[in-house]
């Protein structure tokens, strides 16, 4: 019995490497390596699985995303912009399964931002189409401000947790947000105060932090004032007023 059990497995071990795409391949493979259907060593190194070191060569990275195999130019690249010349390394089964099996959606397969290299993670519009609703027809870049490179939605940003967009201050981005820079914000935009005015009326309150109105004004309720100087303006006013009204009494 030994010995039948063993030379099963000498036969399948050897059809395994006479056959493999009979013997061991995972499904079909995708439509532009069909030629290849019988030779899977032309991908794949003995013992050691896929090797991308086979794919470039057929697959030049100067070429992909704008020439096939051939030379040619791509009738219709998948991307306006080829970026497979910006990776940190030509790991090409990192992304690519050319089977068309179960090994197609393991998340190994997937492709992962970390890949491509530090001065290229900020150009998302280079790759992807910007978004045309009213939101973002207002917004050139930025992405990673609101955005992560794991998943785009959710958007990891909310405007509400440092000044909420109600009544009159629910409009445009770039009333408040100028130069498309989002990491900072007027409000001058609107308002007809003027920062020498601001400085006056603050500064007789002694509210000293008057040049970031979000510290305090989290919303368009003027009363609902948040932070330690605006707090203590807040009760010197109150004092304030007081003693005006007492005097007024008194006259």
């Amino acid at each position: 019995m030994k010995i039948v059990l063993a030379g099963n497995l000498i036969v399948l071990a050897i059809l395994a490497f006479v056959y493999p795409h009979l013997m061991l391949a995972p499904g079909k493979l995708i439509p532009g390596h069909r030629q290849l259907d019988a030779d899977c060593f032309a991908c794949h190194a003995a013992l050691r699985g896929a090797d991308s070191e086979r794919c470039i060569g057929c697959h030049k990275p100067a070429d992909i995303g704008r020439l096939t195999t051939l030379g040619r130019p791509l009738a219709k690249p998948l991307t306006t912009t080829p970026f497979h010349q910006q990776l940190v390394s030509e790991d090409c089964v990192a992304c690519h399964s050319d089977h068309a099996g179960v090994k197609r959606f393991r998340s190994s397969g997937r492709f992962d931002h970390a890949l491509l290299k530090k001065e290229t993670l900020g150009q998302c519009q280079a790759c992807h189409k910007a978004p045309g609703d009213a939101l973002h027809q207002q917004i050139s870049g930025n992405c990673q401000q609101c955005h992560s490179q794991d998943k785009w939605v959710p958007a990891s940003f909310d405007h509400g947790k440092y000044f909420v967009l109600d009544r009159d201050h629910n409009t445009r981005c770039v009333t408040c947000h100028t130069n498309n820079d989002y990491r900072r914000y007027t409000c001058y935009g609107c308002h007809e105060h003027t920062p020498a005015k601001i400085r006056r009326e603050h500064i007789e309150e002694g509210i000293r932090n008057f040049e970031q109105c979000v510290e305090c004004h989290r919303s368009a309720d003027k009363h609902q004032i948040k932070g330690g100087d605006g707090e203590r303006g807040d009760k010197r006013r109150d004092q304030r007023k007081g003693k005006h009204g007492r005097q007024a009494d008194d006259d």
